[in-house]
């Protein structure tokens, strides 16, 4: 069985057509485990009852934001190694520094495709295939 049809994966969007485009383009990749959350707050909770191998968040959110989701599972210790990709619109410079001081693995700017998604996860979490 290869890596991608282990791995569970938490889509983080308040947009549902972020979330489509995101989830379409790992299924290309062969990623089939998909889980959603609609902002940071409920991400969270997931997270705290049914933690997943990765989790890709957008950064522009209510509620909980992207860091604030990464700055929480980074403090618990069930999840503080969980690999975090974070998705945004911008190439905001100084939200790429804060990302990476609170530990996010990866960053990728929007809109996505299957093949850069795939170059962004293995480059967390290796091969997939």
């Amino acid at each position: 069985m290869s890596l991608a049809q282990q791995l569970k994966v938490m889509i983080v969007d308040d947009h549902r057509t972020s979330r489509m485009l995101t989830y379409e383009a790992l299924t290309e990749i062969g990623i089939k485990n998909v889980v959603y959350a609609c902002d940071g707050e409920e991400a969270l909770k997931l997270m705290m009852s049914t933690p997943c191998h990765i989790v890709i968040s957008d950064f522009n959110m209510p509620k909980l934001d992207g860091i604030q989701l990464l700055r929480a599972l980074r403090s618990y210790a069930p999840t503080k190694k969980t690999p975090f990709i974070m998705l945004t619109g911008k190439g905001d410079r100084a939200l790429v520094q804060q990302a990476a001081t609170f530990g996010a693995n990866n960053i990728l700017a929007k809109p996505i495709s299957a093949p850069m998604l795939r170059k962004t996860i293995e480059a967390v979490v290796g091969r997939l295939q």
